[in-house]
Protein backbone atom coordinates (compact mmCIF):
# COMPACT_ATOMS: atom_id res chain seq x y z
CA UNK A 1 0.00 0.00 0.00
CA UNK A 2 1.57 3.40 -1.31
CA UNK A 3 0.29 5.49 1.38
CA UNK A 4 2.07 8.90 2.11
CA UNK A 5 2.03 10.62 5.21
CA UNK A 6 -1.06 12.65 6.84
CA UNK A 7 -2.68 11.50 2.88
CA UNK A 8 -6.28 10.55 4.93
CA UNK A 9 -5.97 13.61 6.99
CA UNK A 10 -5.04 15.89 3.86
CA UNK A 11 -8.00 14.41 1.42
CA UNK A 12 -11.03 14.47 4.18
CA UNK A 13 -10.25 17.96 4.49
CA UNK A 14 -10.12 18.73 0.76
CA UNK A 15 -13.20 16.88 0.84
CA UNK A 16 -14.92 19.07 3.71
CA UNK A 17 -13.46 22.35 1.99
CA UNK A 18 -15.03 21.13 -1.12
CA UNK A 19 -18.01 20.23 -0.54
CA UNK A 20 -18.71 23.09 1.43
CA UNK A 21 -18.07 25.32 -1.12
CA UNK A 22 -20.00 23.39 -3.58
CA UNK A 23 -23.15 23.55 -1.33
CA UNK A 24 -23.02 26.99 -0.47
CA UNK A 25 -23.69 27.53 -3.89
CA UNK A 26 -26.70 25.39 -3.87
CA UNK A 27 -24.37 22.84 -6.09
CA UNK A 28 -25.48 25.39 -9.14
CA UNK A 29 -22.67 26.24 -11.49
CA UNK A 30 -21.67 26.89 -15.03
CA UNK A 31 -20.98 23.54 -16.93
CA UNK A 32 -18.69 22.84 -19.89
CA UNK A 33 -21.28 22.55 -23.23
CA UNK A 34 -23.49 24.93 -21.49
CA UNK A 35 -23.35 27.85 -23.85
CA UNK A 36 -26.90 27.33 -25.05
CA UNK A 37 -27.83 28.38 -21.50
CA UNK A 38 -26.95 31.95 -22.50
CA UNK A 39 -30.55 33.60 -24.26
CA UNK A 40 -27.81 35.70 -25.96
CA UNK A 41 -25.77 33.06 -27.42
CA UNK A 42 -29.63 30.56 -28.12
CA UNK A 43 -30.85 33.65 -29.72
CA UNK A 44 -27.87 33.98 -32.39
CA UNK A 45 -27.29 30.52 -33.24
CA UNK A 46 -31.06 30.88 -34.94
CA UNK A 47 -32.09 27.46 -33.69
CA UNK A 48 -29.81 26.10 -36.32
CA UNK A 49 -27.90 22.77 -35.80
CA UNK A 50 -24.35 24.17 -36.57
CA UNK A 51 -25.14 27.35 -34.96
CA UNK A 52 -26.25 26.18 -31.79
CA UNK A 53 -22.27 23.24 -32.06
CA UNK A 54 -20.31 26.79 -32.85
CA UNK A 55 -21.53 28.91 -29.49
CA UNK A 56 -21.30 26.01 -27.23
CA UNK A 57 -17.71 25.11 -28.87
CA UNK A 58 -16.83 28.79 -28.61
CA UNK A 59 -17.83 29.10 -24.88
CA UNK A 60 -15.93 25.83 -24.23
CA UNK A 61 -12.73 26.45 -25.79
CA UNK A 62 -11.80 29.90 -24.50
CA UNK A 63 -8.77 30.43 -22.58
CA UNK A 64 -11.02 31.98 -19.88
CA UNK A 65 -14.58 31.68 -18.62
CA UNK A 66 -16.61 33.81 -20.65
CA UNK A 67 -20.24 32.61 -19.42
CA UNK A 68 -20.46 35.37 -16.89
CA UNK A 69 -20.31 38.11 -19.70
CA UNK A 70 -22.70 36.16 -22.28
CA UNK A 71 -25.34 35.43 -19.52
CA UNK A 72 -24.79 32.03 -19.24
CA UNK A 73 -27.36 30.33 -16.47
CA UNK A 74 -26.15 28.58 -13.90
CA UNK A 75 -27.82 25.48 -13.38
CA UNK A 76 -28.22 22.23 -11.36
CA UNK A 77 -26.70 19.03 -12.71
CA UNK A 78 -28.18 16.06 -12.00
CA UNK A 79 -24.51 13.65 -12.82
CA UNK A 80 -22.60 16.33 -10.85
CA UNK A 81 -25.63 15.87 -7.78
CA UNK A 82 -24.72 12.24 -8.11
CA UNK A 83 -21.39 12.32 -8.04
CA UNK A 84 -21.23 14.90 -4.71
CA UNK A 85 -23.87 11.95 -2.94
CA UNK A 86 -21.63 9.63 -3.54
CA UNK A 87 -18.52 11.19 -2.10
CA UNK A 88 -20.87 12.13 1.07
CA UNK A 89 -21.49 8.29 1.00
CA UNK A 90 -17.70 7.33 0.81
CA UNK A 91 -16.90 9.74 3.06
CA UNK A 92 -19.60 8.02 5.52
CA UNK A 93 -17.81 4.47 5.11
CA UNK A 94 -14.58 5.64 5.66
CA UNK A 95 -15.05 8.02 8.78
CA UNK A 96 -18.27 6.62 10.03
CA UNK A 97 -19.46 10.63 10.45
CA UNK A 98 -23.09 10.45 10.36
CA UNK A 99 -23.19 14.12 8.91
CA UNK A 100 -22.38 12.69 5.67
CA UNK A 101 -24.46 9.89 5.22
CA UNK A 102 -27.71 12.75 6.26
CA UNK A 103 -26.14 14.81 3.31
CA UNK A 104 -25.56 12.23 0.58
CA UNK A 105 -28.92 11.00 1.21
CA UNK A 106 -30.71 14.03 0.68
CA UNK A 107 -28.86 14.97 -2.63
CA UNK A 108 -30.49 11.29 -3.93
CA UNK A 109 -33.82 12.17 -2.41
CA UNK A 110 -33.48 15.44 -4.20
CA UNK A 111 -32.88 13.44 -7.49
CA UNK A 112 -36.02 11.42 -7.32
CA UNK A 113 -37.68 14.12 -7.10
CA UNK A 114 -36.02 15.62 -10.24
CA UNK A 115 -36.58 11.86 -12.68
CA UNK A 116 -38.67 12.65 -15.72
CA UNK A 117 -41.43 9.81 -16.52
CA UNK A 118 -41.56 10.11 -20.11
CA UNK A 119 -40.09 7.31 -21.00
CA UNK A 120 -40.18 3.53 -19.43
CA UNK A 121 -38.97 3.91 -15.68
CA UNK A 122 -37.41 7.19 -14.65
CA UNK A 123 -34.74 9.34 -16.38
CA UNK A 124 -32.62 11.79 -15.83
CA UNK A 125 -30.94 14.95 -18.06
CA UNK A 126 -28.91 17.97 -18.25
CA UNK A 127 -30.17 20.92 -16.68
CA UNK A 128 -29.01 22.90 -20.34
CA UNK A 129 -29.76 22.46 -23.73
CA UNK A 130 -27.34 20.82 -25.99
CA UNK A 131 -26.74 20.24 -29.61
CA UNK A 132 -24.53 17.52 -31.02
CA UNK A 133 -24.13 16.60 -34.63
CA UNK A 134 -26.97 14.23 -34.55
CA UNK A 135 -29.28 15.32 -32.67
CA UNK A 136 -30.48 18.64 -30.44
CA UNK A 137 -31.70 17.70 -26.73
CA UNK A 138 -33.72 20.56 -24.59
CA UNK A 139 -33.04 21.06 -21.11
CA UNK A 140 -33.59 18.44 -18.96
CA UNK A 141 -34.28 16.13 -21.81
CA UNK A 142 -32.99 12.65 -20.21
CA UNK A 143 -30.01 11.00 -21.57
CA UNK A 144 -28.87 7.35 -20.55
CA UNK A 145 -25.44 8.49 -19.25
CA UNK A 146 -27.20 10.89 -17.04
CA UNK A 147 -29.40 8.34 -16.03
CA UNK A 148 -26.39 5.84 -15.31
CA UNK A 149 -24.88 8.08 -12.66
CA UNK A 150 -27.84 8.84 -10.61
CA UNK A 151 -28.79 4.72 -10.88
CA UNK A 152 -25.39 3.85 -10.00
CA UNK A 153 -25.65 6.33 -7.02
CA UNK A 154 -28.85 4.87 -5.70
CA UNK A 155 -26.89 1.30 -6.18
CA UNK A 156 -24.13 3.27 -3.59
CA UNK A 157 -27.09 4.40 -1.09
CA UNK A 158 -28.86 1.01 -1.04
CA UNK A 159 -25.82 -0.37 -0.39
CA UNK A 160 -24.99 1.11 2.49
CA UNK A 161 -28.62 1.85 3.78
CA UNK A 162 -30.56 -1.40 2.29
CA UNK A 163 -33.72 0.75 2.03
CA UNK A 164 -35.74 0.34 -0.98
CA UNK A 165 -36.36 3.97 -2.36
CA UNK A 166 -33.07 3.77 -3.52
CA UNK A 167 -32.92 0.20 -5.08
CA UNK A 168 -36.46 1.32 -6.88
CA UNK A 169 -34.70 4.23 -8.16
CA UNK A 170 -32.12 2.31 -9.76
CA UNK A 171 -34.59 0.02 -11.44
CA UNK A 172 -36.48 2.57 -12.68
CA UNK A 173 -33.22 3.69 -14.27
CA UNK A 174 -32.09 0.45 -15.36
CA UNK A 175 -35.95 -0.09 -17.12
CA UNK A 176 -35.06 3.38 -18.66
CA UNK A 177 -31.54 2.11 -20.47
CA UNK A 178 -33.19 -1.10 -21.85
CA UNK A 179 -36.41 0.24 -22.89
CA UNK A 180 -36.42 3.79 -23.83
CA UNK A 181 -35.09 4.16 -27.59
CA UNK A 182 -32.79 3.64 -28.96
CA UNK A 183 -31.00 0.20 -29.36
CA UNK A 184 -28.29 0.81 -32.75
CA UNK A 185 -27.34 -2.82 -32.76
CA UNK A 186 -28.81 -6.03 -31.32
CA UNK A 187 -27.79 -9.36 -31.80
CA UNK A 188 -28.59 -12.92 -29.62
CA UNK A 189 -24.88 -11.61 -27.85
CA UNK A 190 -24.37 -8.02 -28.04
CA UNK A 191 -26.29 -5.16 -27.89
CA UNK A 192 -25.51 -1.20 -28.03
CA UNK A 193 -27.81 1.12 -27.21
CA UNK A 194 -28.01 5.27 -27.55
CA UNK A 195 -26.40 7.51 -25.57
CA UNK A 196 -30.11 9.63 -25.91
CA UNK A 197 -33.29 8.32 -26.58
CA UNK A 198 -34.11 9.74 -29.93
CA UNK A 199 -34.94 7.89 -33.03
CA UNK A 200 -33.02 9.34 -36.19
CA UNK A 201 -29.37 8.74 -33.65
CA UNK A 202 -26.74 6.66 -35.04
CA UNK A 203 -23.56 7.46 -33.08
CA UNK A 204 -22.56 4.26 -30.99
CA UNK A 205 -20.34 5.74 -28.13
CA UNK A 206 -18.50 3.21 -26.60
CA UNK A 207 -19.12 4.26 -22.95
CA UNK A 208 -22.46 4.27 -22.78
CA UNK A 209 -23.29 0.75 -23.43
CA UNK A 210 -20.37 0.02 -21.11
CA UNK A 211 -21.70 2.02 -18.50
CA UNK A 212 -25.12 1.19 -19.10
CA UNK A 213 -24.28 -2.93 -19.13
CA UNK A 214 -22.72 -2.25 -15.78
CA UNK A 215 -25.70 -0.55 -14.28
CA UNK A 216 -28.05 -3.31 -15.17
CA UNK A 217 -25.77 -6.03 -13.94
CA UNK A 218 -25.37 -4.41 -10.73
CA UNK A 219 -29.00 -3.71 -10.11
CA UNK A 220 -30.10 -7.06 -10.96
CA UNK A 221 -27.57 -8.64 -8.47
CA UNK A 222 -29.17 -6.84 -6.23
CA UNK A 223 -32.99 -6.73 -7.37
CA UNK A 224 -32.38 -10.70 -8.15
CA UNK A 225 -33.22 -10.11 -11.98
CA UNK A 226 -30.83 -12.11 -13.75
CA UNK A 227 -32.35 -11.17 -16.75
CA UNK A 228 -30.76 -8.20 -16.51
CA UNK A 229 -27.52 -9.25 -15.59
CA UNK A 230 -28.04 -11.14 -19.37
CA UNK A 231 -28.34 -7.51 -20.78
CA UNK A 232 -25.50 -5.83 -18.75
CA UNK A 233 -23.14 -9.22 -20.41
CA UNK A 234 -24.79 -8.42 -24.10
CA UNK A 235 -23.89 -4.77 -23.43
CA UNK A 236 -20.62 -5.70 -22.13
CA UNK A 237 -19.65 -7.85 -24.56
CA UNK A 238 -20.53 -5.57 -27.34
CA UNK A 239 -18.09 -3.00 -26.02
CA UNK A 240 -15.24 -6.39 -25.22
CA UNK A 241 -15.77 -7.25 -28.97
CA UNK A 242 -14.63 -3.77 -30.47
CA UNK A 243 -11.36 -3.46 -28.25
CA UNK A 244 -8.70 -2.86 -30.60
CA UNK A 245 -5.85 -6.02 -30.05
CA UNK A 246 -3.45 -3.65 -28.32
CA UNK A 247 -6.03 -2.91 -26.08
CA UNK A 248 -7.48 0.06 -26.28
CA UNK A 249 -11.37 1.60 -26.92
CA UNK A 250 -12.50 4.18 -29.61
CA UNK A 251 -14.96 6.63 -28.62
CA UNK A 252 -17.37 5.31 -31.32
CA UNK A 253 -18.09 2.74 -33.09
CA UNK A 254 -17.35 2.73 -35.92
CA UNK A 255 -13.92 4.76 -35.11
CA UNK A 256 -14.50 7.50 -37.76
CA UNK A 257 -17.77 8.76 -36.45
CA UNK A 258 -16.13 10.65 -33.96
CA UNK A 259 -12.37 12.73 -34.26
CA UNK A 260 -12.03 11.21 -30.89
CA UNK A 261 -10.19 8.55 -30.76
CA UNK A 262 -8.54 6.69 -27.62
CA UNK A 263 -9.33 9.41 -24.94
CA UNK A 264 -8.47 9.25 -20.79
CA UNK A 265 -11.32 9.65 -19.33
CA UNK A 266 -14.03 7.63 -21.19
CA UNK A 267 -11.46 4.68 -21.44
CA UNK A 268 -11.14 4.96 -17.99
CA UNK A 269 -14.62 4.95 -17.57
CA UNK A 270 -14.71 1.89 -19.73
CA UNK A 271 -12.58 -0.27 -17.89
CA UNK A 272 -14.64 0.52 -14.19
CA UNK A 273 -17.30 -0.06 -15.94
CA UNK A 274 -15.81 -3.74 -16.93
CA UNK A 275 -14.88 -4.59 -13.46
CA UNK A 276 -17.98 -3.81 -12.44
CA UNK A 277 -19.89 -6.02 -14.60
CA UNK A 278 -17.32 -8.89 -13.27
CA UNK A 279 -17.90 -8.31 -9.56
CA UNK A 280 -21.77 -7.72 -9.34
CA UNK A 281 -21.97 -11.12 -12.46
CA UNK A 282 -19.21 -13.20 -10.71
CA UNK A 283 -18.91 -13.81 -14.58
CA UNK A 284 -14.66 -13.69 -15.26
CA UNK A 285 -14.73 -14.30 -18.95
CA UNK A 286 -13.98 -10.01 -19.78
CA UNK A 287 -10.64 -10.35 -17.39
CA UNK A 288 -8.26 -10.67 -20.10
CA UNK A 289 -10.06 -7.64 -21.52
CA UNK A 290 -9.56 -5.73 -18.55
CA UNK A 291 -6.08 -6.22 -17.98
CA UNK A 292 -5.07 -5.20 -21.45
CA UNK A 293 -7.61 -2.26 -21.53
CA UNK A 294 -5.38 -1.31 -18.09
CA UNK A 295 -2.59 -1.81 -19.48
CA UNK A 296 -3.02 0.35 -22.38
CA UNK A 297 -4.66 3.35 -20.33
CA UNK A 298 -2.07 3.02 -17.70
CA UNK A 299 1.04 3.33 -20.52
CA UNK A 300 -0.83 5.26 -23.12
CA UNK A 301 -2.96 7.41 -21.35
CA UNK A 302 -0.96 8.89 -18.82
CA UNK A 303 2.60 10.58 -18.25
CA UNK A 304 5.61 9.11 -15.94
CA UNK A 305 5.01 11.61 -13.50
CA UNK A 306 1.12 10.91 -13.06
CA UNK A 307 -0.45 13.64 -15.85
CA UNK A 308 -3.31 12.65 -17.44
CA UNK A 309 -2.97 12.53 -21.22
CA UNK A 310 -5.85 14.48 -23.47
CA UNK A 311 -5.24 11.63 -25.86
CA UNK A 312 -2.98 8.42 -26.22
CA UNK A 313 -1.36 10.39 -29.36
CA UNK A 314 -1.78 14.15 -27.68
CA UNK A 315 -0.25 15.17 -24.37
CA UNK A 316 -1.65 18.43 -23.54
CA UNK A 317 -4.50 19.58 -21.88
CA UNK A 318 -4.34 17.84 -18.83
CA UNK A 319 -7.90 17.94 -17.87
CA UNK A 320 -9.19 17.65 -14.12
CA UNK A 321 -11.82 14.64 -15.29
CA UNK A 322 -9.07 12.82 -16.00
CA UNK A 323 -6.45 13.12 -12.96
CA UNK A 324 -10.16 11.99 -11.37
CA UNK A 325 -10.76 9.41 -13.13
CA UNK A 326 -6.67 7.85 -12.95
CA UNK A 327 -7.20 8.29 -9.17
CA UNK A 328 -10.60 5.92 -9.36
CA UNK A 329 -9.33 3.28 -11.60
CA UNK A 330 -5.48 2.94 -10.37
CA UNK A 331 -7.07 3.13 -6.70
CA UNK A 332 -9.56 0.01 -7.87
CA UNK A 333 -6.64 -2.34 -8.96
CA UNK A 334 -4.43 -1.72 -6.61
CA UNK A 335 -1.91 0.43 -8.22
CA UNK A 336 -1.39 2.67 -5.23
CA UNK A 337 1.55 4.13 -6.40
CA UNK A 338 0.18 5.53 -9.80
CA UNK A 339 -3.10 6.40 -7.49
CA UNK A 340 -0.83 8.16 -4.98
CA UNK A 341 1.13 10.30 -7.66
CA UNK A 342 -1.45 11.75 -9.31
CA UNK A 343 -3.56 12.74 -5.89
CA UNK A 344 -0.88 14.66 -5.30
CA UNK A 345 -0.16 15.80 -8.76
CA UNK A 346 -4.39 17.08 -8.38
CA UNK A 347 -3.93 18.76 -5.07
CA UNK A 348 -0.36 20.65 -6.41
CA UNK A 349 -1.45 21.81 -10.04
CA UNK A 350 -5.40 21.98 -9.85
CA UNK A 351 -6.87 22.56 -6.53
CA UNK A 352 -7.34 26.56 -4.98
CA UNK A 353 -6.70 25.47 -1.23
CA UNK A 354 -7.76 29.30 -0.53
CA UNK A 355 -11.12 29.26 -2.04
CA UNK A 356 -11.45 25.41 -1.78
CA UNK A 357 -12.09 24.71 -5.80
CA UNK A 358 -10.42 22.89 -8.59
CA UNK A 359 -9.15 24.35 -11.67
CA UNK A 360 -10.49 22.73 -15.11
CA UNK A 361 -7.58 22.41 -17.36
CA UNK A 362 -3.84 22.48 -17.39
CA UNK A 363 -2.58 23.58 -20.30
CA UNK A 364 1.06 23.42 -21.58
CA UNK A 365 1.63 27.04 -20.91
CA UNK A 366 -1.09 27.93 -18.63
CA UNK A 367 -3.95 26.98 -16.78
CA UNK A 368 -7.58 27.54 -17.13
CA UNK A 369 -8.54 28.45 -13.07
CA UNK A 370 -12.07 28.47 -13.44
CA UNK A 371 -14.14 26.13 -12.06
CA UNK A 372 -17.41 23.82 -13.49
CA UNK A 373 -19.61 22.69 -10.78
CA UNK A 374 -19.87 19.17 -11.83
CA UNK A 375 -16.78 18.84 -14.84
CA UNK A 376 -14.38 19.50 -11.84
CA UNK A 377 -15.67 20.28 -8.33
CA UNK A 378 -17.92 17.03 -8.51
CA UNK A 379 -15.57 14.63 -10.24
CA UNK A 380 -12.19 15.75 -7.89
CA UNK A 381 -14.19 15.48 -4.51
CA UNK A 382 -15.63 11.89 -6.17
CA UNK A 383 -12.12 10.75 -6.73
CA UNK A 384 -10.74 11.70 -3.11
CA UNK A 385 -13.44 10.20 -1.55
CA UNK A 386 -12.46 7.27 -3.89
CA UNK A 387 -9.40 7.28 -2.68
CA UNK A 388 -9.93 7.58 1.14
CA UNK A 389 -12.39 4.95 0.47
CA UNK A 390 -9.72 2.49 -0.73
CA UNK A 391 -6.94 3.80 1.74
CA UNK A 392 -9.45 2.67 4.53
CA UNK A 393 -10.23 -0.49 3.27
CA UNK A 394 -7.44 -1.99 1.99
CA UNK A 395 -6.32 -3.88 5.15
CA UNK A 396 -9.65 -5.67 5.06
CA UNK A 397 -9.66 -6.51 1.37
CA UNK A 398 -12.72 -5.19 1.01
CA UNK A 399 -13.99 -5.54 -2.56
CA UNK A 400 -13.41 -2.23 -4.52
CA UNK A 401 -16.70 -2.83 -6.59
CA UNK A 402 -18.71 -2.03 -3.80
CA UNK A 403 -18.07 1.47 -3.34
CA UNK A 404 -16.76 2.23 -7.03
Amino acid sequence: MKERPGEKERIIKVCVDSLGWAAARQYRGYNKHDGLNSPLLSALSLRLRWGRIFWIQAVMRMPFNVRPLLGVRKAVNPKGLALFARALLNLYRATGEPSFRRQGLSLLDRLLGMGVNDFPGMSWGYGYPWQDVGFFAPAWFPNRIVTYFVGRAMIDAFEVTQEERYLHGACQATKFILHAPRVLFETQEEKCVSYVPVDNIEMAVMDVSALCGALCTMTGHHAGRPEWIEEGQRMIRYVVRRQTDYGAWFYTDPPGDSRITHDNYHSGEILDAVLDYIEYSGDDSFRDAHRRGLEFYRRHLFTVQGEPKWMHDRTYPFDIHGYAQGIITFSRVGDDDLSSRITENILRDMYDADEHRFYYQKRRFYTRRFTLMRWCQAWAVFALSYRLCHLESAGDHAPAGRWA
